[in-house]
């Protein structure tokens, strides 16, 4: 099987060193086990990770919580459902999880609400039976436009107060 280019890099540099470890750990069913991901490789992202589990009926729990998610959330969501993550955030949340899940690869964008900058990526991660179960998730607030990186979505990142998923 012949993969194409990843079309979304990534709006940040934590993004872009998760995206690559991503790719890196792919095998050749273009697959990502969640056990490929070497917490080592990813230490730096640490604070700004989770890890949602997605039953069968598409819900997601997080499963692990970086400490910056509190920031974001106003909580630890550690256990919680998304769903009960109330707010622009969490359904912001919510639509890239669905998102990579049904693409098989990253997605992620940039939100503006209230001011503040939310970075958000999903990779999703499969099981060992080859299903994509897991999403790992990195979110991010960001203090300056100047944060973001150049190549951003389609050049420039999104100002509108929704969530903006790469083409």
């Amino acid at each position: 099987m012949m993969f194409h280019k990843p079309t979304f890099s990534g709006v940040t540099e934590a993004q872009r060193l998760l995206i690559t470890h991503w790719y890196e750990c792919r095998t050749p069913d273009g697959l990502v086990p969640r056990d490929a991901i070497d917490p080592g490789t990813v230490r730096s992202t640490l604070a700004c990770l989770s890890i949602v589990e997605i039953n069968e009926t598409g819900e997601g729990r997080f499963r692990i919580a970086g400490s910056r998610l509190r920031d974001i959330f106003g909580q630890d969501v550690r256990g919680r459902q998304v769903a009960e993550i109330a707010g622009a955030y969490g359904e912001g949340y919510a639509l890239g999880l669905l998102s990579a899940v049904e693409r098989g690869e990253p997605v992620g964008g940039v939100m503006e609400t209230g001011g503040r900058l939310h970075a958000w990526l999903r990779l999703p991660l499969a099981d060992d039976y080859g299903h994509l179960t897991q999403v790992m998730c990195h979110d991010e607030l960001i203090a300056h436009r100047r944060a973001l990186l150049p190549t951003g979505l389609e050049g420039q990142p999104p100002r509108a107060p929704v969530p903006r998923f790469a083409a």
